[in-house]
């Protein structure tokens, strides 16, 4: 089922993203500040792909929808920084990091996709 732009599992697939953020970032320590901060940033950037994909869902434009699914692209790019950062520099273990990290490779490697073939199919039908 199509939901917008986007299908209902692409939709579901992001916001069970921002939920595994959500665990994440619950367990972490909040003893270090350091942690503290990147965790917030983490939560940040993470929530924000769900909400962007969202938005992109329903946007008005082709321009409106490449420009969404781009801002949840750069908030899952964002989002690798913090986890690499809070695994590499914080020593936060990486059996919690590494789904997440996998699972947003994924998420951008579609949002890329997606973002290409919609830019192709755009210029094919101005020409």
């Amino acid at each position: 089922m199509h939901q917008g732009r986007l299908t209902e599992e692409f939709r579901d697939r992001t916001k069970a993203f921002a939920a595994g953020v959500i665990c994440l970032y619950v367990k972490l320590p909040k003893t270090r500040e350091e942690v503290k901060v990147l965790g917030k940033q983490l939560l940040r950037s993470g929530t924000s792909v769900a909400a962007h994909t969202r938005e992109a869902s329903r946007a008005r434009s082709v321009d409106e929808f490449t420009s969404k699914l781009g801002g949840a692209l750069q908030e899952t790019d964002e989002l690798a920084l913090w986890l690499e950062l809070l695994r590499e520099e914080c020593g936060i273990d990486p059996t919690l990091t590494r789904p997440l990290e996998n699972e947003g490779d994924e998420l951008m490697a579609i949002m890329t996709t997606v973002i290409n073939k919609t830019k192709d199919k755009t210029r094919k039908l101005k020409c």
